[in-house]
């Protein structure tokens, strides 16, 4: 009687467990999980509203959207983070794990991860203060390069934790970059652009028609339904950029909205390309167009 007492008795326990602190580690597991998901969707929620009343003109987003959206990434992460190390503490404790006991080893783990944790460390040190600085955030188009170098990585802000920096590059490819390792970051998004077209014409050109006529590309697509809201003023004919053997080559530049540089730039060159086939100075030989002489050949002054 007593050996079949003794064998209910553990069955007993068991029985208690489960119905006590087990369901109660279930419960707290399911609701954290549960709880995490409220907040990843209350933090998607907030970044699309912050995205669809933030914009500049409909155009682009502000500088201080670009803020928010970051923050509220950060924030999301942060409490999912804080949610779980909670829950993991509350299920040690229904587990019966003393944390008197495991100050001692928690503070040699402690010190064996430090040595090993100082790259986490940086990375989040470093996320700290892109964000606080504002250096940049969701939407930007930047390149991350070495310090001196001038190649990098290069592409559009999608993602930006305490971690990480994620890009997606004009490929189309996700670049993954912990932010310790950031050493440069050249924003060409921030607040106005810059598009640069380099346009070379036959060296026997005629300088000041060519000026006319891209000034003329520039007043025009000013006025363009499509450009000209990307556009801050008319674009400006520098002049002569460099004398190469045979041609010349005449730089304009535009002020654009913060990323349609490209934008603009490409559809700038498309416009000029067509502004002078038209008028035949893309051509050297082409009737109209100024002639070498051969008899007296053209000079540097």
């Amino acid at each position: 009687m007593g050996t079949m007492d003794a064998a209910i008795t553990p069955l007993t326990d068991v029985t208690t467990w489960l119905r006590g602190s087990a369901l109660e580690v279930v419960l707290l597991v399911t609701g954290a999980i549960l709880l995490a998901r409220l907040v990843r969707w209350l933090g998607q929620r907030t970044t699309r509203r912050i995205d669809a009343f933030g914009g500049r003109n409909g155009l682009v987003r502000s500088e201080s959207s670009k803020h928010r959206h970051t923050l509220a990434q950060v924030i999301m992460w942060a409490v999912i983070v804080l949610i779980y190390c909670v829950t993991g503490a509350m299920v040690l404790q229904r587990l019966g794990v003393s944390f008197a006991g495991l100050v001692v080893p928690a503070t040699v783990i402690g010190v064996a991860l430090g040595f090993g944790a100082q790259r986490i460390v940086q990375d989040l040190l470093a996320g700290v203060f892109i964000i606080v600085e504002r250096q940049y955030g969701f939407g930007d188009v930047i390149r991350i390069a070495a310090l001196g170098q001038e190649s990098g990585v290069s592409g559009t802000v999608e993602e930006v934790t305490l971690r990480i920096t994620r890009l997606r590059s004009a490929n189309g490819e996700v670049v993954i970059v912990p932010n310790g390792q950031i050493v440069q970051v050249t924003n060409m998004s921030r607040e106005w652009a810059r598009a640069v077209v380099d346009v070379p014409v036959p060296s026997a050109s005629d300088v000041n028609e060519i000026r006319d006529t891209l000034r003329r590309v520039g007043r025009a697509a000013v006025q363009d339904d499509y450009l000209g809201p990307l556009l801050l003023d008319a674009p400006t004919v520098l002049g002569v950029e460099r004398i190469e053997l045979d041609t010349l080559v005449v730089r304009v530049v535009a002020r654009t909205l913060p990323g349609k540089q490209f934008e603009v730039g490409r559809e700038l060159r498309a416009r000029v390309a067509q502004a002078l086939k038209a008028e035949d100075l893309s051509d050297p030989e082409a009737p109209g167009s100024p002639g070498v002489d051969v008899a007296q050949p053209t000079g540097i002054s």
